[in-house]
């Protein structure tokens, strides 16, 4: 097993780097009252899709790149390190919703369109804010030739800027999923005051609205779509966990008190090796839930809970600790910590809490020793 990065991942990671570097500014962001609305949370998405990233692990055979998690974890890093906002988190996870309950033809129908600039969402929350509830705040209903869903679902990621969404709904007492168009009659959608303000969270109402149920769904679906968002990020947050080491390396060098850089004091070397070292953990552990989920290893479902609790924790910890070595500064609205420090909260938060995830990985291991 060979952890060393190839060139062509180094390659794909720089490419993104320069990409984001280029095209994500953050500045409307940075003042008071500024939402997701200021974000500019469209405006990536033509070139996004132009390189490809919103196909990148859809399989060859459905118009995609068929490149695998680790590949993806390149790109993933980089968007996470600069807070790109774009509709590509929730593309990923519905074009994995489809990929595991579509069946030939509707994934052959819907999955290349990937490649054309489709936007998707996944709706599986309900209104607690669950996601393993095995009942649903939606339910579907046969109608005619078709089924028809009402309810409502809750922090739904990039629901707003979906062509379509992908929703779990009760049919007949069973957990299915169904593929809506968000401009269909009875769709109602609210983009949430959510405190990550460069990602587009939405509740969305459903009354009475045509579906097309997904032929292959059943219960693996949701644990198998959720390990590879849980691998989003787990990415996001150990790319963010670099970054805001770097930036606090940064100005412990150029910040001068008492006649000396503030990384000459033992108090701020502390705080920075404490992130350096979390960063180092979370960059390692990432790397293997991907490599994992990529081999269809029997690991894969166990490192991503678990590396998914601990990057997320450790994030939110760094996250605090920069803007401890920035000093009342750090937490303006001008400068960009306050935006990463709600990111790695919410991080913490979007799939469950790392309690949680916690749970799961005990669950798995006493499944596994039973």
């Amino acid at each position: 097993m060979n952890f060393a990065l190839s060139e062509d991942h180094e390659f794909l990671r720089d490419s993104a780097a320069k990409f984001v570097d280029e095209q994500v500014d953050l500045s409307p962001l940075l003042r008071p009252g500024a939402d997701v609305s200021d974000a500019g949370y469209d405006q990536l998405w033509d070139k996004i899709v132009e390189l490809g990233w919103s196909a990148i692990t859809v399989p060859e055979a459905y118009g995609g790149l068929g490149m695998d998690y680790v590949d993806l974890i390149m790109i993933i890093g980089e968007t996470g390190r600069a807070l790109a906002p774009s509709p590509l988190f929730g593309t990923l996870a519905g074009a994995w919703a489809i990929e595991k309950a579509g069946s030939e033809a509707q994934k052959s129908d819907l999955l290349p369109k990937l490649a054309e600039g489709l936007k998707l969402a996944l709706a599986v929350a309900d209104e607690t804010g669950s996601y393993d509830n095995m009942d649903s705040d939606v339910t579907a209903k046969a109608s005619g030739d078709g089924v028809r869903l009402s309810g409502t679902k809750s922090f739904v990621v990039d629901a707003a800027s979906a062509d379509h969404i992908v929703v779990s709904a009760l049919l007949d007492g069973r957990k299915d999923y169904f593929v809506i168009d968000r401009r269909a009659a009875g769709v109602e959608i609210e983009v949430l005051q959510w405190r990550d303000i460069t990602r587009q969270v939405c509740k969305v109402v459903l009354n009475d609205v045509a579906a097309e149920r997904l032929e292959q769904s059943s219960d693996d679906v949701w644990p198998w779509v959720r390990d590879r968002m849980y691998l989003v990020l787990a990415a996001e947050s150990a790319a963010g966990i670099r970054m805001v080491l770097d930036d606090a390396v940064t100005y412990a060098k150029e910040r001068i008190a008492f006649g000396r850089p503030i990384g000459a004091f033992q108090a701020i070397k502390h705080q920075l090796a404490n992130i350096a070292g979390s960063a180092e953990g979370a960059n390692a552990l990432v790397q293997y839930a991907a490599w994992a989920l990529s081999e269809d290893d029997g690991e894969g479902s166990l490192a991503a809970a678990m590396w998914q609790s601990y990057t997320s924790e450790h994030y939110k910890e760094a996250t605090h600790r920069n803007i401890q070595v920035f000093g009342a500064i750090g937490f303006t609205w001008e400068m960009k910590n306050h935006l990463y420090y709600k990111r790695a909260r919410c991080n913490a938060e979007l799939l469950g809490s790392p309690a949680s995830q916690r749970e799961q990985v005990v669950r798995m291991l006493e499944q596994k020793a039973a």
